[in-house]
Parts: structure tokens; C-alpha cells; sequence
């Protein structure tokens, strides 16, 4: 009966660690080969253990340009797609208009849209409007399908946010700038910061509509496309840990400094109050 009990109490928990585990069992493996010194370029088993691989990441220079060239692009278009979209979800979120409800349906458009039929129809685009493929174009287009998923992440964040907490900051004197920056800002800041690493994501590791639209342009995916056809090198794993590792790391920091400014926030009109009681 303990057993048993014991079972039916934790066997939720159970299920979600196996799911888990079954996420993170390609990225153990990718993590595992970035050690690994293969036995030849078409060979993907685990050979023999080495650091080589990490000591040398651009031992392929190729490649680190590739890596660089994408690193570029998503930031640029993290930072404007970050930029557009949380202040979209400010205003679908905080305001009321004429066409609020047809907005929130288009901007889900870009995210339900086949990657195929973007990446052509912008490739149509560009070439009607006399548009030189390269860069640029690529920036433009991981923008605009960017800019949904920031509109999203962000907009749940300001849906689970608790208006109260600004209404007590403005009753105790702060005007709407102090109220923002001291109270709404650090509430919806890890919003924003998930939002930013899901754009950079998503346009890090983007190959079909980067493919139509870039011209000569070579980024990292497209380079581990052409060069998996003649064996792809071991650094590419070491690559994808290294983002990995740093992703992890700035959402944990993220989450960290969420909850200290929540924690301070709701702290901050108690005192206040405790203090104006006391004079």
C-alpha cells in the first residue's frame, strides 16, 4: 500500500523526467561527440576521447566563418525583431483599438506559414522588387518571421503580470517613467529575454528560408548541409554545445534576476507602506 501510494503520488513527476530525458538524449550525444576523435570524416561513432576538438573549434575555417556570418545575422535580427515585437505585445496587450483581433490573427500567420512557402514567396519578393540576394536579405527575412514568436513569448509574459503592483507604485507618487522602469521593466524583463534567445535560436539554426534568400551568402546550417556530404568535422559538435551551454546559462540568469526583481517588487509597497504608517 506505502509502494503503491507512493507510486501514485510521484508517478507525474516520473513521466515528465522521462520526457526529459528523452528532449536532452540528442543533445548528451552531440555533447558526447564534441569529445570524440572519429575514425574518419563519414564515421559518426564514438571513436576515442579527446580535447582537440575544443582547444581547436576553428580548425576549419570554414566553418568559424560560417558560425560568425550567422552569429551576425541573429543578432541583428534579435535585436530588431526583440525591438518590433515587444512593443507590439505592449500595445495588444495594454490597449484597446479598432483591428486588435485581425492583428493577433495575422501574427500568427508567420509561425503556422510552411518555411517553404515563406522562404519562395520572399524569394519572389526580393527578385520582383530587383533586390540583390545576400546578407541583408536574410536579415530581413528571419525579421519578419522573428518577430511573431517575440510577439507571443512576451505578450504571456504581460498576460500573467499583476497590474496591481504598478497601480501601488503609482499611488505611492511614481509617475509613469519611475513605474515603468522600477516596476513594469524588471516584471517582463525575463519575458524579453526568452523571447530574445527563442528569436536568436530560431534564426541561428534557420536553413530553408535562409536557403532561398541568401545568395552567396554561407551561414552555419547551410554549411553543415554542404558538408555532410563530404563528412561533417567533429568542431560542428562542439559548435552546437558551446550555444547550448550559453543559452542555459542566460536563461538560468534570466530566471535568477526575474525573481529577485518580483520578489522586490512586491516587497517595495509593503515597506513603503510600513514606513508612511510609522511618520
Amino acid at each position: 500500500m506505502r509502494f503503491s501510494r507512493w507510486l501514485a503520488d510521484r508517478w507525474v513527476m516520473g513521466v515528465g523526467l522521462l520526457v526529459l530525458g528523452y528532449l536532452f538524449l540528442p543533445i548528451a550525444v552531440v555533447a558526447a561527440l564534441s569529445f570524440n576523435r572519429p575514425s574518419s570524416r563519414l564515421s559518426y561513432d564514438f571513436n576515442e576521447f579527446t580535447l582537440d576538438n575544443w582547444r581547436q573549434p576553428c580548425a576549419t575555417s570554414d566553418m568559424c566563418d560560417a558560425v560568425v556570418r550567422s552569429v551576425q545575422i541573429g543578432f541583428i535580427a534579435t535585436v530588431a525583431a526583440t525591438v518590433l515585437g515587444t512593443l507590439m505585445a505592449f500595445a495588444l496587450v495594454r490597449h484597446r483599438f479598432r483591428g486588435r483581433s485581425g492583428i493577433n490573427v495575422l501574427i500568427f500567420l508567420p509561425m503556422a506559414t510552411p518555411e517553404l512557402v515563406m522562404g519562395t514567396s520572399l524569394l519572389a519578393l526580393f527578385v520582383a522588387g530587383g533586390v540583390q540576394l545576400g546578407f541583408w536579405t536574410v536579415v530581413i527575412a528571419h525579421v519578419m518571421f522573428c518577430v511573431s514568436f517575440v510577439v507571443v513569448t512576451v505578450k504571456a509574459r504581460l498576460a500573467g503580470m499583476d497590474r496591481r503592483l504598478e497601480e501601488a507604485a503609482m499611488d505611492l507618487y511614481a509617475n509613469e517613467w519611475q513605474t515603468f522602469r522600477r516596476i513594469t521593466l524588471p516584471l517582463v524583463l525575463p519575458g524579453i529575454v526568452a523571447a530574445a534567445l527563442l528569436a536568436f535560436s530560431l534564426s541561428f539554426d534557420d536553413f530553408i528560408i535562409t536557403n532561398f534568400n541568401s545568395g552567396t551568402t554561407v551561414t552555419f546550417p547551410m554549411y553543415v548541409w554542404g558538408a555532410a556530404q563530404r563528412g561533417i568535422p567533429p568542431q560542428v559538435n562542439v559548435i552546437g554545445t558551446a550555444m547550448f551551454v550559453i543559452a542555459l546559462l542566460l536563461v538560468l540568469a534570466s530566471s535568477l534576476r526575474g525573481r529577485r526583481a518580483s520578489r522586490a517588487a512586491v516587497a517595495a509597497p509593503v515597506v513603503a507602506g510600513q514606513a508612511g504608517g510609522r511618520s
